[in-house]
């Protein structure tokens, strides 16, 4: 497996990118995301994952190592190929894609072309504890250099990252303070996941 690739940047297009490894230019594809991080002859280093098919390989590339594992493991959903995978990682990122799967958010699933209701139920089902929580995303993005935000900035960016409003966002937070103050007078740790169930429920009641 080619887990990564570094070198400087020789063409960019709307869904890849070419980067010259060792005198090799390596066709990579990638996120809109990913690919506006990179500059035409600039060095560039990518996460990648290479599928394997009877006519082809095919290398993606990922911004970080946590990115390249969310893609991989969507691919264990039932009808996720390669391309669906970056087609999610396109619309959100690991930590939103953990939160609508945690808050079993058919919606926001939807919002990817080409995952249907039925195909948002089955990824949901099919990726369940797989993915990891919101919180040990940002505590793995952090690399224990930090303290972990709160669970109010935890849920807000959850909730921005499923496409909502700030205002919305606000709005939510603010219905779900009260559980999240009684789990910490009660000495527990406020769950990000159920916060996020219980401000997607009031979004949606609105």
């Amino acid at each position: 497996m080619i887990a990564s690739v570094r070198g400087r940047v020789a063409s960019l297009a709307h869904d890849r990118a070419v980067v010259e490894v060792g005198g090799v230019g390596v066709l990579v594809h990638c996120t809109p995301g990913t690919l506006a991080t990179l500059r035409v002859g600039e060095e560039a280093a990518l996460a990648t994952s290479l599928v394997v098919r009877e006519d082809s390989l095919t290398l993606f590339g990922f911004a970080d190592d946590d990115e390249r594992g969310v893609f991989e493991m969507l691919q264990a959903a039932s009808g996720v190929g390669p391309k669906v995978a970056l087609a999610m990682l396109a619309v959100h990122t690991p930590n939103a894609l953990r939160v609508a799967v945690a808050a079993a958010d058919v919606k926001a699933l939807t919002r990817v072309p080409g995952v249907g209701p039925k195909g948002a139920q089955r990824i949901i089902v099919d990726l369940k504890d797989k993915l990891g929580t919101p919180e040990e995303a940002v505590s793995a993005a952090l690399n224990g250099h930090a303290a972990a935000p709160a669970w109010r900035d935890q849920v807000h960016s959850g909730l921005i990252g499923l496409g909502y409003s700030a205002k919305d966002a606000d709005e939510a937070v603010a219905v779900v303070s009260p559980q999240a103050d009684a789990d910490v007078a009660a000495g527990r740790v406020p769950q990000v996941a159920a916060l996020l169930k219980a401000a997607l429920r009031a979004l949606s009641v609105r």
